[in-house]
């Protein structure tokens, strides 16, 4: 089974998804599409994959509409992450809601990067504290989309709820930070709670589809906590060549199949 954990849905419609006051970005004109969903699910018959979570952007916000009206058109193929503003004083109570409602929500999503501070400032606001707290006790993940030099500030929280897998999106943008900062990433991997998503190679590398310019890189940060996340498939075939083809199927969905329950 291949599982993808990354994809975002933008609707051309801005009228019935309107873009959230506090977005930090809108998504450009030519990701935006008029049957979002449609779009996606061809990219699922042509790439082979299996099974999505659909990771709610940062653009809608704290309104889930648009994931929550491709879960109802597609049922068995999806689950969802959450966003919630960490300022929210009722955020803790809005996500625990969310969850008991859709309980195909898998995960809740921190975004710090160096030059967005517009989400949350740093990983001891209370706010987001409270928040992580809340994700421990419904039994769902924390997704962190963090620079690196954000990885010891969140160490914190996750060493303080060690039943809480999280996933770090994107290798923790490593371009966004020197070596010594995502020093504080590898060290990361030895908890045992801590997961690493193989994506967003084309942040920082520019030979497309395979991005094999950063071989020598992810053979650096891989572990047997790595799930994948964007671009082709065959990334995977590629930067993992080293591995054997069982320790691979983990990575490109058998992870994931056991741990989401698809």
């Amino acid at each position: 089974m291949i599982v993808e954990w990354n994809t975002h849905i933008f609707s051309s419609d801005e009228d019935t998804y309107p873009f959230h006051p506090r977005a930090s970005y809108k998504p450009r004109p030519e990701m935006r599409f008029d049957d979002p969903l449609g779009d996606y699910l061809e990219r699922m018959k042509t790439e082979g994959i299996d099974r999505a979570v659909l990771v709610h952007p940062e653009p809608y916000g704290d309104d889930h509409s648009l994931v929550l009206d491709c879960l109802k058109r597609e049922p068995d193929l999806f689950k969802v992450t959450s966003l919630f503003y960490p300022s929210d004083a009722d955020s803790p109570a809005r996500l625990k809601a969310f969850v008991e409602s859709e309980p195909r929500t898998i995960a809740t999503r921190f975004h710090r990067m160096n030059t967005k501070d517009e989400y949350l400032s740093d990983f001891t606001d209370p706010g987001v504290e409270a928040i992580w707290e809340t994700a421990a006790s419904l039994g769902i993940w924390v997704e962190l989309h963090i620079g690196s030099d954000f990885a010891l500030s969140a160490r914190r929280l996750i060493e303080a709820f060690p039943g809480t897998p999280v996933l770090i999106d994107h290798l923790a943008e490593p371009h966004t930070a020197d070596g010594v900062e995502f020093a504080h990433v590898l060290d990361l991997a030895n908890l045992d709670n801590v997961y690493m998503k193989l994506s967003g190679l084309n942040h920082f590398k520019k030979d497309e589809p395979l991005y094999e310019s950063a071989l020598p890189f992810t053979r650096v940060v891989s572990d047997d906590r790595m799930v994948w996340g964007s671009g082709s498939p065959k990334i995977v075939d590629t930067h993992l060549a080293h591995w054997t083809e069982t320790d691979r199927a983990k990575v490109l969905g058998g992870n994931l199949k056991t741990l989401l329950g698809f």
